[in-house]
């Protein structure tokens, strides 16, 4: 099909778009919930949101690079709906023994680190399975309206968090998440794509094809810079979002409606952000658009840090996160179909893989580090850190010649 043709034109990205809308959405929905639930229910601090959150990661860390390898072994639909399915029985469970009095802070980490663990195999499969719907050229617009979908589901699912915290409970609002989940499955395994054969492993050695992979990523002239920086933003990004609904909660001092509103700005904007993409991109350049954006979070989170207690405090955190959407907007498309475009097919999930599992496993530092820091000198100076390590973040890439790259051209379709 030509450049100008709809993504929509081809069935499979349809149903795959499906799949990732239905499992954002519950997504966006738990992730609220599940902190109010810790902080309200169980009576968890800083340290103990960081500990679970790190739970939830600590598969990427161990894991994330070995997935990549064996992914590129087989084919990755089956990946996806395993995946998916194993994720909504870990989160079914949270929110049944949550309904029945029987949860703790240990065995939310651990059904927490089941799910990471199952959704760290699908996103690395996800992320190579989508250049087989749609031509290269179209994956900026794939992309761009995979992204729509998730800060549309970031927009609705914190408010529809913090509505069924408030007239329900925390564990419906999870419970909500599994079903998603289990409709992603479903749909998912409905999609018909050509997948090649796992080429002969015979000859195939896992740390061989690790070292490849990384080989790949930070050898790679303009790879590398990109995902230092996005390293450097991940470990500063989720120390902040660590402690944000606590900040929010116990500092601030506001409810579960009105953090969900907070939460659901940014997905406000990235909507409207991520359609603006490929009309940017071809503008004034990914490289250039990326950097741009990366500069708006460290300013978001600012905001942040300076909002007064109080219900004055919450249009000062609405319109942080009204940045922060425009930030995440605008570049996670652009940096997908970047990534995926510049590598051959048989590496896009292991250098996906060594991409995300650097990212997320930093989270295992980042998160528990930011609970005792936030826990003995307070919220405020912690997210004032932050946004000096985001800054830094941002520089990485814009002093680099990554700044200056263009999405490739089409090539021949991956189907």
């Amino acid at each position: 099909m030509t450049r100008g043709a709809g993504v929509f034109s081809y069935p499979a990205f349809v149903q795959l778009w499906i799949s990732d809308t239905a499992k954002w959405l519950g997504v966006f929905t738990s992730g609220l919930a599940l902190q109010l639930l810790l902080i309200e229910t169980l009576g968890a601090d800083q340290v103990a949101l960081g500990l679970v959150r790190s739970a939830q990661w600590l598969p990427m860390l161990l894991f994330g690079l070995v997935a990549g390898v064996l992914i590129d072994r087989v084919r990755r639909k089956p990946v996806l709906v395993v995946g998916d399915a194993v994720c909504a029985l870990a989160f079914g469970a949270i929110g049944g023994l949550g309904l029945l009095g029987w949860l703790t802070v240990p065995l939310v980490a651990v059904l927490v680190f089941v799910a990471g663990t199952a959704s760290l195999s699908a996103t690395a499969a996800h992320q190579s399975f989508l250049p087989r719907l749609v031509p290269t050229s179209m994956l900026s617009r794939a992309n761009a309206r995979i992204e729509q979908s998730m800060t549309a589901a970031e927009a609705l699912g914190p408010l529809l968090a913090g509505v069924l915290v408030r007239v329900a409970s925390a564990p419906i609002a999870i419970l909500v998440n599994a079903g998603t989940y289990a409709v992603s499955a479903l749909v998912l395994s409905t999609i018909r794509v050509t997948e090649p054969p796992p080429a002969d492993g015979t000859e195939r050695h896992l740390w061989r094809e690790l070292r490849e992979g990384a080989r790949w990523v930070y050898r790679h002239p303009t790879l590398a810079p990109y995902a230092i920086g996005l390293h450097t933003w991940f470990f500063f990004n989720s120390a902040v979002m660590t402690i944000l609904v606590f900040y929010a909660s116990e500092e601030i001092g506001l409810g579960p409606v009105a953090i969900g509103l907070v939460l659901a700005s940014a997905g406000l904007t990235g909507v409207a952000a991520a359609g603006l993409t490929p009309r940017a991109a071809d503008r004034f350049g990914a490289g250039s658009v990326i950097c741009a954006a990366t500069w708006l979070a460290p300013l978001a989170f600012l905001l942040a840090a300076l909002a007064p207690e109080g219900d004055a405090g919450l249009p000062v955190l609405v319109a942080g996160q009204l940045i922060y959407g425009v930030s995440n907007g605008l570049r996670g498309p652009l940096e997908m179909s970047y990534r995926n475009a510049v590598t051959p097919d048989r590496l896009r999930a292991r250098m996906n893989s060594t991409i995300r599992s650097l990212n997320w496993g930093t989270i295992t530092v980042s998160a528990p580090l930011a609970g005792w820091f936030a826990l003995t000198y307070g919220n405020r100076p912690t997210i004032l850190v932050c946004v000096v390590g985001l800054v830094v973040a941002a520089l990485i890439p814009t002093l680099s010649p990554f700044r200056s790259v263009q999405l490739p051209d089409d090539e021949a379709p991956s189907t």
